[in-house]
């Protein structure tokens, strides 16, 4: 490197992740984290996978007309119907699991509908990416730099100061980033809105809610084209501020154990509701919980008669306040005559005015996507492309963990209980989770973890099931006597109608706990969370999020005579100081004063 090129790169870092590289000014002007490594490695498999299946789903209906030719023109009808219903076989248009069944012929009527625009097409173009919030453009460059057949990517920002660093990081990547990555300065709202169904691939990662993107994104993709979302507004999504919720996605959250799941089912509810609008639908194929975060993959489709399907995929939930027991009650339902399929509203209410196992009352919310949140053939095939090329992804480790719980989750369950909440209600001794999932296995049903909580048990057990379980397992390991208005003590006034069966099931362990695979896994470093928003000033009160080693650099890039980092960091310091003195002065006068 020669001394021109040194001083272009002076205050610079390069930042090497993947095979992108990046340089970061220390002011701050540019938003990066290192800690969303996890979302960019699980967008990049998960379009691996995207552009692997778009191949296969343009092949099929070549490879078929080719046979049907062959037999003649009698099997043609027949045979082009079977043809669309297998391609959008990986696709399914589900009600809610706990109360509705779609017939066979709606599913079929549905699939039907899931034919992707590039299969109108002779010849399949490369797929064209848009990254809508570009800032470093970092995201952009490793998706044309690692990902094989990707098309062109653009890369959008609204503000100059991040263009320009995106753009100089395209040209320090070279021929490739230059050929594939394009940057414009422009409002991703109104470029989606003027771009319509343009791009095969639509990315929002806001540093914040998504809300304000998500209608002009559900129209700037593509027919059967990839939506992936991020939202990082989790104290909003997990009911610290239900109102606001409500105003931003159209939903009222609840605080619970699973209220990380249920954020997710939040979003997904929110972008069917924008896509609704435009006669589009979304199927999701990967919903993700990490960090700080949630993260989405959907599919999106245009069928006006397919979007009629949306109430049986959305349900409101009931919590009780009292104890842990939760139930959904679905927006609608179909009715079957003859050959024809109506729409009617869902029966209620779901529960009566007071809780049956504890005597509370229920706070309501939603309403949320309870359809599945992942299609497990989907999540089969990305975990299988990251094992395959695992050298590839520098967060290896952690993405192939969430995906691995992921394959083993219920996919027709929605949320979760806790076992440590239900023992916390009895104020009982907690059994191991295998013994409890061996009791519930041995009762008939169905039950997984969860990749949103360690702690979490999804299962299709009914709530009466579990207290009685609960019930069996206290009569083993009594209690100290509670008061009567106890949520604990009116559940084990009651003698259980079933006895659980506490031996050990050989289901009671998924694949991976019996392999002893990590699935959860600690943090990789310390402060791996959130970052200051990029041009904010960097001052004392944010060590909890940079680190003191990180922020005393700052100030060391102060102190060695940064304009900017001076009025960012030392100056800022100072002033604190001189504040906080004044105030302890303040109140030592005030005292004297009232002591005189």
């Amino acid at each position: 490197m020669g001394e021109a090129e040194e001083d272009k790169l002076k205050g610079y870092t390069v930042i090497k992740e993947g095979e992108a590289e990046i340089l970061m000014h220390s002011t701050n002007a540019v938003f990066y984290n290192k800690a969303q490594v996890n979302n960019r490695d699980m967008s990049i498999a998960v379009l691996r996978t995207f552009i692997s299946k778009r191949k296969e789903e343009h092949a099929a209906p070549r490879s078929k007309k080719v046979k049907s030719e062959s037999k003649g023109h009698e099997g043609t009808t027949s045979e082009s119907v079977e043809e669309e219903a297998s391609n959008a076989s990986d696709e399914k248009q589900n009600g809610d699991c706990h109360t509705h069944c779609m017939s066979e012929h709606e599913d079929i009527s549905i699939e039907k509908m899931q034919v992707s625009s590039w299969k109108r097409h002779e010849e399949l173009k490369a797929p064209k990416v848009l990254e809508a919030l570009a800032a470093s453009g970092l995201r952009a460059l490793r998706y044309a730099r690692e990902i094989d057949g990707i098309g062109q990517v653009v890369a959008l920002d609204n503000d100059k100061v991040s263009i320009e660093a995106c753009k100089k990081n395209i040209q320090f990547n070279g021929s490739v980033a230059c050929t594939k990555v394009e940057a414009h300065l422009a409002d991703a709202r109104v470029y989606m809105l003027t771009h319509q169904k343009e791009f095969d691939a639509v990315d929002l990662d806001p540093y914040g809610s998504p809300s304000v993107f998500l209608d002009s994104a559900v129209q700037s993709v593509a027919d059967g084209g990839l939506l992936m979302c991020t939202a990082t507004d989790m104290a909003v999504l997990c009911g610290g501020n239900g109102e606001v919720c409500y105003s931003k996605y159209g939903s009222y959250p609840l605080k619970g154990k699973y209220c990380h799941e249920m954020a997710l089912r939040i979003l997904l509810a929110c972008i069917e509701s924008h896509a609704n609008r435009y006669k589009r639908y979304i199927v999701p194929i990967l919903s993700v919980q990490m960090d700080f975060y949630i993260r989405v993959f959907v599919r999106v489709y245009t069928s006006a008669s397919a979007m009629k399907n949306t109430p049986l995929k959305l349900s409101y939930v009931y919590q009780c306040v009292g104890c842990d027991s939760f139930h959904l009650q679905s927006l609608g339902r179909t009715v079957t005559k003859n050959n024809s399929v109506k729409y009617a509203p869902g029966f209620g209410p779901a529960v009566p005015q007071e809780c049956s196992d504890c005597g509370k009352r229920f706070n309501m919310g939603g309403p949320i996507w309870s359809a599945p949140i992942h299609d497990q053939e989907w999540v089969s095939s990305i975990l299988a492309n990251v094992k395959a090329t695992r050298e590839r992804y520098p967060a290896y480790d952690r993405i192939s963990a969430v995906l691995t719980t992921i394959s083993e989750e219920l996919p027709d369950v929605p949320l979760f209980v806790s076992l440590h909440n239900l023992c916390a209600t009895l104020k009982c001794t907690s059994p191991s989770a295998v013994i409890f999932r061996s009791a519930v296995i041995n009762a008939g049903y169905r039950i997984s973890g969860s990749h949103v909580n360690p702690l979490g048990l999804k299962t299709d057990a009914p709530m009466d099931v579990i207290w009685d379980i609960m019930r069996c397992w206290v009569k083993n390991h009594p209690v100290k006597a509670q008061p009567p208005d106890q949520s604990g003590t009116v559940i084990l006034s009651r003698e259980p109608t079933l006895q659980a069966n506490f031996a050990r099931a050989v289901a009671s362990l998924s694949k991976a706990q019996a392999k002893k695979v990590a699935r959860f896994l600690p943090n990789p470093e310390r402060h791996w969370g959130p970052k200051v928003k990029a041009g904010r000033q960097i001052k004392s009160k944010h060590a909890s999020l940079l680190g003191p080693e990180q922020l005393e650099e700052h100030l060391r890039h102060a102190q060695n005579g940064s304009p900017q980092l001076t009025a960012l960091g030392t100056d800022d310091s100072i002033n604190d100081e001189d504040e906080h003195e004044t105030k302890r002065q303040k109140m030592c006068d005030e005292t004297t004063a009232a002591l005189s």
